[in-house]
């Protein structure tokens, strides 16, 4: 059945819509530069350039140096510093970024044109980050996770609130709100899950022996090289990176995990941490592969442990740098929704025969596989049980050496998205059989019957 005069609207209607499309095409696309503050970022680059040319050859560098007079140095600072600022500003000038209806565009280079085209629903995270000095200017760093790439695309520096509002625009669009409206969803509210305290991050670090082994080495090692060799060079050039190290494993990590929180929110985990540098780094829904719950000897009495992640495309590597056992596994079960963390007493350890391959270590070995998460264990000073989601598992393995062989014993890998692997070592050779059959039926279903990964779901 049809209506008088249907036929004739029809047409028009197509033409009213194809207008629409010719408009909205017509649309000009509004570029944006990064904060007026970034030349001086961009200005340092001739600088490192000069200091990198100095440390790699800080004889040549010395002999050039005594050789200039104070006229020359004058005349090469009058030269060299304008030459550095007119390079800031017009790397700076020649940066732009534009968001469009399908992706985000970064146009930068000096000599080289470089165009970024990085689609919106390709996003996974977007992380704000502002170290000492941006904080103390009012701007911020916007660092781009996208699913496919191993490098971050970075806009530095915008404006503190610029920053943040492009960062929640472009995660509702990832989320599939419209152009239009995009902008005015603003951040999405976060409930906080966890706080770490900054005396309880302390006195992990105080139990942790990997701060008392560099600590220890970078005293010890740098006198025996003095009475051994009486070079200073060998001895700073084995101090300094022994140093370094101690540094990192206590100072630079209380520093980088200072008032560590976890909060909830519709894009996923939020977390910020930071002393100096304040990081704001998002966990994406359903990109996370493995959860890692590390105990370390030390930590077992107070019941603490630390959870670490494998993110598909992610730098994001820890979610909670100490907690104790209970809270941390309440966070882990927001990250992995459904997956309940096997008891201790669950994890099943190898046969008895298997301490002939790994003497005393082997009782450091478990094995749990539960409806929703392949679960193993390893270590015996420092316990870390890895969690796989069955759908999250891409391949699984069987390997059996010649000296497990003769001991029927296997080793079952699990490999997931994040390039890494999760292995059930050890294991009675029919079981480990029985489990690589096992684990490819589940994974097979579970792909099937997980939810899809989306933003704000």
């Amino acid at each position: 059945m049809t209506t008088p005069g249907a036929d004739k609207d029809v047409p028009e209607a197509i033409e009213g819509i194809e207008a629409t499309e010719v408009v909205r095409m017509q649309v000009p696309l509004v570029e944006r530069r990064l904060h007026p503050v970034t030349p001086l970022r961009r200005a340092w680059a001739p600088v490192a350039v000069i200091i990198g040319w100095a440390v790699h050859d800080p004889n040549q560098a010395q002999e050039q140096l005594t050789r200039l007079t104070t006229v020359t140095l004058l005349i090469g600072l009058a030269v060299f510093v304008p030459a550095a600022a007119l390079y800031g500003f017009l790397t700076w000038w020649f940066t732009h970024f534009a968001v469009t209806d399908t992706e985000l565009r970064i146009r930068t280079g000096l000599l080289f044109r470089r165009t970024a085209h990085i689609r919106l629903e390709r996003i996974q995270a977007v992380d704000v980050t502002q170290p000492l000095l941006a904080r103390v200017a009012g701007v911020a760093k916007l660092k781009l996770d996208v699913v496919g790439t191993d490098k971050k695309d970075e806009l530095a520096f915008l404006g503190e609130g610029e920053a943040r509002a492009l960062r929640a625009e472009l995660l509702a669009r990832a989320a599939g709100f419209a152009p239009e409206t995009a902008h005015e969803v603003g951040e999405a509210p976060s409930r906080q899950l966890l706080h770490v305290p900054a005396g309880v991050l302390a006195v992990s670090l105080v139990l942790t022996a990997a701060t008392w082994v560099s600590l220890a080495a970078a005293l010890v090692v740098p006198p025996l090289l003095w009475f051994a060799t009486h070079s200073v060079w060998t001895v700073l050039a084995t101090a300094l990176p022994l140093l370094g190290a101690a540094g990192a494993s206590s100072v630079g990590r209380f520093v980088g995990e200072y008032d560590w929180t976890v909060g909830e929110s519709p894009d996923g985990l939020r977390i910020d941490h930071g002393l100096l540098d304040r990081t704001h780094e998002t966990v994406p829904p359903g990109r996370v592969q493995t959860v890692r719950i590390v105990e370390p000897l030390l930590w077992r009495r107070r019941g603490w442990v630390r959870v670490e992640l494998d993110v598909a495309g992610s730098s994001n590597s820890v979610l909670v740098p100490v907690a104790p056992r209970e809270i941390a596994e309440s966070v882990v079960a927001r990250v992995l929704p459904g997956v309940t963390v096997p008891p201790r007493e669950a994890l099943s350890r190898p046969p008895r025969r298997a301490g002939r391959c790994v003497p005393l270590w082997w009782r450091g070995y478990g094995l749990a596989v539960t409806d929703t998460v392949f679960a193993a264990r390893h270590g015996l000073l420092r316990r870390s049980l890895a969690l796989v989601p069955h759908a999250k598992v891409q391949s699984v393995r069987l390997t059996q050496g010649p000296w497990e062989r003769f001991w029927r014993l296997a080793e079952v890998h699990v490999d997931t998205g994040a390039n890494k692997t999760v292995t059930a070592r050890l294991r009675d050779a029919e079981e480990a059989a029985e489990l690589l059959r096992g684990q490819a039926e589940r994974s097979r279903t579970g792909r099937r019957d997980a939810r899809p990964d989306r933003w704000m779901a």
